[in-house]
């Protein structure tokens, strides 16, 4: 089964997250402007109220995120798994043979998050040991290199934890743990499996960014600019809250054009990453899993790999020792 049949078999899977992902953002907005209104009309400090708005509407969505959507992920990753290593994926009603898939292999929600976790653990120690070695052998253009290596590790972190999840859901004759180890050292053994993915990562993510965020960003500029009345209430509650707090007032409060244009590139942002992830990043993914998978089953991890990368990290280490 090809990369796009695997995408369009699993697709239901990111219109269902995107949805979630929709009702977790109403519960901020909903909050944010809640507060808003309630700060302004009971203490006139709408800022207060908005600043509460958003805390309290975001402890949903992160509930809503923690317990609901990383399932579905999870449960997208196991069909994609199955069509890219060449099993039989259901012709139909594929959501619930994945969800039932991610129950039988996750029996309890911390499991799930203690794997992919430690995985991240492991990663980042490595990154950052990346990190220290190009700061100092090049100061202050290590500086720069460093900052560059972090923001391509963190891009690739998902990647490679959606990969070594999915290498988890494949090996079902090991433990989740266990199997989770055998993806980091499929990783640091076949870096080249993901390495010829870079350019198709990094492309299609500032292809996205420029069209879905582009038209989101004018889409809401155009709708802000009917209700002017709103960013006037909105800057001077900004300036007066820095006021109170004895802090410098940025200069671009007092322009409500400016704040209008800042608060619609905060919402294309946000919109853009939550498109991206669940439409865009799932096709990418296809075609990263497809050779992480070949390159782990060509070559399955051995004693000697596990006692390298324990070398590499010591959390790597700390975590075998624990299973």
């Amino acid at each position: 089964m090809n990369n796009s049949k695997v995408y369009r078999k699993t697709l239901p899977f990111s219109f269902i997250m995107f949805l979630i992902d929709l009702v977790g953002l109403a519960f901020v907005i909903g909050g944010g402007t809640l507060g808003f209104v309630i700060g302004n009309v009971t203490m006139e400090r709408a800022l207060l109220g908005l600043v509460i708005g958003l805390v309290v509407g975001a402890i949903p969505a992160a509930l809503i995120s923690f317990f609901v959507t990383n399932r579905f992920k999870a449960a997208q990753i196991a069909m994609m798994t199955r069509g890219v290593v060449g099993q039989e994926m259901p012709s139909d009603h594929i959501v619930s043979a994945g969800m039932a898939e991610v129950k039988g292999r996750f029996a309890k929600i911390m499991v799930f998050f203690f794997v992919t976790g430690a995985i991240k653990a492991v990663f980042r120690q490595i990154g950052r040991g990346v990190n220290r070695l190009a700061t100092a052998v090049g100061g202050n253009t290590g500086n720069a290199v460093s900052s560059a290596i972090d923001t391509g590790v963190q891009v690739l972190l998902g990647y490679l934890c959606d990969c070594c999840l999915g290498w988890v859901m494949f090996r079902k004759d090991e433990s989740a743990a266990k199997a989770a180890c055998e993806g980091a050292v499929i990783f640091f053994k076949h870096g080249k499996a993901l390495i010829r993915n870079i350019g198709r990562i990094f492309g299609m993510g500032i292809a996205s960014f420029i069209l879905i965020g582009g038209g989101i960003f004018g889409v809401s500029y155009l709708i802000f600019q009917a209700v002017p009345q709103m960013f006037v209430s909105l800057s001077q509650e900004l300036i007066a809250f820095f006021n109170r707090m004895t802090w410098d007032v940025p200069e671009f409060f007092s322009n409500t054009t400016v704040l209008s244009i800042v608060i619609a590139a905060i919402i294309a942002i946000v919109l853009w990453s939550m498109i991206h992830a669940v439409l865009i990043r799932p096709f990418i993914l296809v075609g990263v899993l497809r050779n992480f998978m070949e390159a782990g089953k060509a070559d399955m991890p051995k004693e000697e790999d596990f006692a390298k990368l324990d070398g590499l990290s010591p959390r790597f280490a700390k975590l075998r020792q624990e299973i």
